[in-house]
């Protein structure tokens, strides 16, 4: 399997953001902030995602806008966050962005926007 990676100097900043613009995205982010590769079922187990095909596309949108390392591991993928090359390209963003879902994520009308959604 060949998986598209851009360098560090070709991530751009709109296609950061707008992969970052989805909350099943942006909750991958999430979770992969704490550090460490995960597996690709261990993320569907957390996120309650039980169809693969669902998120085969949203890792694709991770991985070609350089939020994401995807590096096959057997029959699994492993993912890990690029945390050390967005900041070097956009220092700031990520943990601006973190914060801003997580701030979100407290107030009444994004829960009841989120469960609307789901």
């Amino acid at each position: 399997m060949s998986v598209r990676h851009p360098d560090r100097d070709q991530i751009r900043v709109e296609d950061v953001l707008s992969a970052m613009g989805n909350h099943l995205r942006l909750e991958v982010v999430r979770l992969l902030d704490a550090g460490g590769e995960h597996n690709c079922t261990s993320l569907l187990n957390v996120l309650g995602v039980t169809a693969k095909s669902t998120m085969t596309h949203h890792w694709r949108v991770l991985r070609e806008s350089g939020v994401i390392w995807q590096r096959p591991s057997g029959r699994e993928n492993l993912l890990t966050l690029r945390r050390e090359d967005l900041d070097a390209r956009y220092p700031g963003l990520l943990d601006a962005v973190l914060t801003g879902a997580l701030t979100d994520s407290l107030t009444p009308a994004s829960r009841t926007r989120a469960d609307s959604e789901g």
